[in-house]
This record gives C-alpha cells, sequence and structure tokens, in this order.
C-alpha cells in the first residue's frame, strides 16, 4: 500500500471512529469511568505543569480530572501551584505550544477554530495527555493527521511523558505506525491503563 492509500484507508477510519464515538449510548458512563482513571493514574505523579486539550469532535474531556487535580495541590499546599496549558498551534510553522489556562480563563479561537487561552503565558509540560482518534499496540495514537503531536513531543527537550485518552471502541489492533509517529509512555481508555500492558 502507497502513501496516498494509507492516507485515504487512515482518513475513512477517522471519519468512522469520530462518527462512533459521538453516537455511544453509555457515553456518560464511558467518561465517568475515563475521569477516575486518569485521576488514579495522576496519583503519586510529581509533575506540576501538565499539557491536555479543549475537546473537540466528542473526544473525552480532560479538564475536569484536572481541575480536581489541581485544587488537589492546593490542598496539600505543595511549594509551587500546580498548572494546567491548553495547545496553541501556530499555523505558520505547524507547531505547537501550550499556554496557562484555568477555569474561567479567557478564550479565543485559534487558526482551525478551537479555542485556546487567550494572553496567557507559555507553559512546558513535563506531561501532556493527548485526545485518540484511535490507538494500536505500541502506544501508537491516531490523531486527525496533522502531526502535531508528534513535532511537538520531538521537539521538547526534556521530552514530555505522554499519555493518550480516549475510550476503548478505539483501539486498533492493526493500527500501522508511519516512520514520523512517535509512541506514547502510556494510553488510557475508560478500563484503566491499556498501554504499557
Amino acid at each position: 500500500m502507497d502513501n496516498s492509500e494509507q492516507a485515504q484507508v487512515k482518513k475513512a477510519l477517522r471519519s468512522a471512529l469520530i462518527a462512533q464515538r459521538s453516537q455511544l449510548p453509555d457515553r456518560l458512563e464511558r467518561e465517568d469511568l475515563l475521569q477516575r482513571a486518569m485521576r488514579i493514574w495522576l496519583v503519586g505523579r510529581t509533575d506540576i505543569v501538565i499539557g491536555a486539550y479543549w475537546p473537540i469532535k466528542g473526544e473525552f474531556d480532560p479538564l475536569p480530572a484536572l481541575h480536581r487535580w489541581k485544587e488537589d495541590g492546593e490542598l496539600l499546599e505543595q511549594p509551587e501551584p500546580r498548572r494546567i496549558g491548553l495547545p496553541v498551534v501556530n499555523k505558520e510553522t505547524r507547531s505547537m505550544s501550550f499556554h496557562a489556562w484555568y477555569p474561567g480563563c479567557p478564550m479565543e479561537e485559534d487558526a482551525y477554530g478551537i479555542p485556546k487561552p487567550k494572553d496567557t503565558e507559555i507553559i512546558t509540560p513535563t506531561l501532556v495527555f493527548a485526545p485518540c482518534v484511535g490507538y494500536g499496540p505500541g502506544g501508537y495514537r491516531l490523531g486527525y493527521g496533522g502531526g502535531f503531536y508528534d513535532r511537538m513531543l520531538a521537539s521538547l527537550s526534556p521530552k514530555p511523558v505522554s499519555v493518550g485518552l480516549g475510550f476503548g471502541m478505539g483501539f486498533l489492533p492493526d493500527l500501522e505506525p508511519e516512520a514520523h509517529d512517535m509512541p506514547l509512555d502510556a494510553i488510557l481508555n475508560e478500563y484503566g491503563a491499556v498501554w504499557p500492558v
């Protein structure tokens, strides 16, 4: 299969998974279970800056669990406050950085129509949660095909821990990574940690 055929197969797969994700009959239960899996996974981690995402196209929303993680840090009276960042994409350089976010933060649309923090500082996460349209063996994720997360993970030094978030129906046992694909360090779904196994 050549590159253009592979791209067409992935495009069709993305569309099917997004449609399936938006029609899950037990969506609320699955979201609640994944929120719990995230909170459990974060217990004991020492990160104080976490990058996440604003959910689009029926993605799982990681922000409630992260807001709770941030509040837990305040209760523990840690020396430095925990911070959450959301991605801001630069369309010209096709790069992505994280800007500080908090509930009630002023937002504006980015070049792709996705909400982003308005006029907040750039922060560097030590842990990044990435949305998965699908995911496969070896920690590889199927995103939207723009390569923003792969380029961001490849450019940061030290490289942050990367964790994919998706629903169980997004598992693709035959997902073939491309040369530029960066494997994630972990993948969580509503059943818990599915990578590493």
